[in-house]
């Protein structure tokens, strides 16, 4: 799929989508949060659905997250602080950065914010990693993100993916049996159209 000229921009960023700047509130698991955002950014003007879920439904997490992808950094930032984890947030978009940066900050969370076209800049791994998939960027994309995810979980970490069923929910999950093992891939939440799949990297099971 090629991108089109609003998904360029996406990608590319423009110092001029600071100019026009937004702040939203939310409330997930009894805790507040405020978050900046600007024209040019995924779901600018609130948090959508997908990301609000992935929240709301995933199990309780520890130690380290990856927020792959993170835009303004809704996911990682609420999932942070709600658990006390060691945040790490990369995106390909540089206006996403320095948002995702700027909001950490602003609710009280510490974190590790970079550029990075998917794992290009990242290296270790981590205990969890949280992906709300750029759908319109392609499968290629997309695919290639839940593979490298595998690389860079620590043993019997996790990667959890939020799609609809329209965004092709059910080719997604078959792929990522694919790569971790049938039985390694949980539906966690389906419902409305939505679902959230954790797959567990299993120590020795290797790609």
């Amino acid at each position: 799929m090629n991108r089109d000229d609003t998904l360029n921009h996406y990608f590319t960023g423009s110092a001029s989508a600071l100019e026009n700047k937004n702040s939203l509130s939310h409330s997930a698991c009894g805790i507040d949060f405020t978050f900046k955002t600007c024209t040019g950014l995924f779901s600018f003007e609130r948090i959508d659905r997908a990301s609000a879920l992935m929240v709301e439904r995933l199990p309780e997490l520890s130690g380290s997250l990856l927020d792959l992808g993170c835009g303004y950094g809704c996911i990682g930032i609420m999932l942070a602080k709600i658990y006390d984890l060691k945040l790490t947030m990369t995106d390909v978009n540089q206006n996403a950065v320095i948002y995702a940066a700027k909001n950490a900050s602003l609710n009280g969370v510490k974190s590790e914010t970079f550029y990075s076209d998917g794992f290009l800049n990242i290296a270790g791994a981590f205990d969890s990693i949280a992906v709300n998939p750029p759908i319109h960027a392609g499968k290629g994309v997309t695919y290639r993100m839940y593979g490298e995810s595998k690389k860079h979980l620590n043993p019997n970490g996790s990667l959890y993916i939020v799609i609809q069923k329209k965004h092709g929910a059910e080719s997604a999950h078959g792929e990522l049996a694919k790569i971790f093992g049938g039985s390694n891939v949980e539906t966690i939440y389906k419902k409305k159209g939505y679902h959230i799949y954790g797959c567990v990297n299993l120590p020795g099971d290797e790609i």
